[in-house]
């Protein structure tokens, strides 16, 4: 399989007054195609940090970072952002969805940006819409979903543009027992069914015996990483 994320000897430090902080000390991590894995690690770990490094979404004091075989550490701010929108879709724990768009009209606002004709967008972001389950819902605005429909929408989101990772923070943090697992369920099955690789940052030991790859960090470095069988 190829190697969706390249990180290599990655460090990230943060200077508060006269003292220099670490975040992260010299990672190295491999994330091939296809891949369904888990970051965890306690607060102050850097968990957070490196998936904000690997989305684009902050910069490293050192080392080198390719996403499907390009080195994003040496883009500009407006080659970072196309790459962002084409390859990396995010899924954030606050959902993150346009309060005055419809769920259509959040998942099409992506194929607007890559300039997608407005007949094939239409047909993409309801498709999308249905994978997840919310077909019949397309003209509904984010106040009149629940929380678990809301995530569904920014999953959407994020897959209508085929990117070649999804990177998703505590996606089932602000979610009921029931719903997170079926979240997970449907991340899983569209793991599966799409081949996209997801990379998911959490707390949630339900998130974490789901996911095909586990990789635990602790004080900036990676303490564990492992491949395991799952029930899916």
């Amino acid at each position: 399989m190829s190697a969706i994320v390249e990180c290599s000897g990655i460090t990230k430090e943060y200077q508060v007054g006269t003292i220099t902080v670490p975040a992260l000390r010299g990672i190295d991590l491999t994330l091939a195609s296809g891949e369904f894995a888990s970051l965890a690690g306690p607060s102050g770990s850097g968990k957070t940090t490196l998936l904000n490094i690997i989305g684009g979404l902050d910069s490293p004091t050192a080392g080198q970072i390719r996403i499907d075989g390009q080195d994003i550490t040496k883009l500009d701010l407006n080659a970072m952002a196309d790459l962002r929108l084409r390859k990396i879709g995010f899924v954030f724990q606050a959902y993150n969805l346009i309060p005055v768009l419809s769920a259509l009209e959040n998942v099409d606002f992506v194929l607007q940006l890559l300039g997608v004709a407005p007949t094939v967008r239409l047909h993409r972001a309801r498709e999308a819409l249905h994978n997840v389950g919310l077909g019949g819902l397309e003209n509904r605005r984010p106040n009149r979903l629940s929380g678990g429909q809301q995530q569904r929408v920014a999953i959407a989101r994020a897959l209508v543009s085929n990117p070649a990772i999804v990177l998703a923070d505590e996606p089932t943090a602000n979610l009921d027992t029931k719903t997170a697992d079926d979240l997970i369920s449907l991340m899983s099955d569209l793991n599966r069914k799409l081949g996209t690789t997801f990379l998911l940052a959490t707390h949630d030991h339900r998130v974490i015996a789901r996911t095909r790859r586990h990789i635990l960090i602790t004080d900036g470095t990676i303490a564990l990483d492992e491949r395991r069988p799952t029930n899916g």
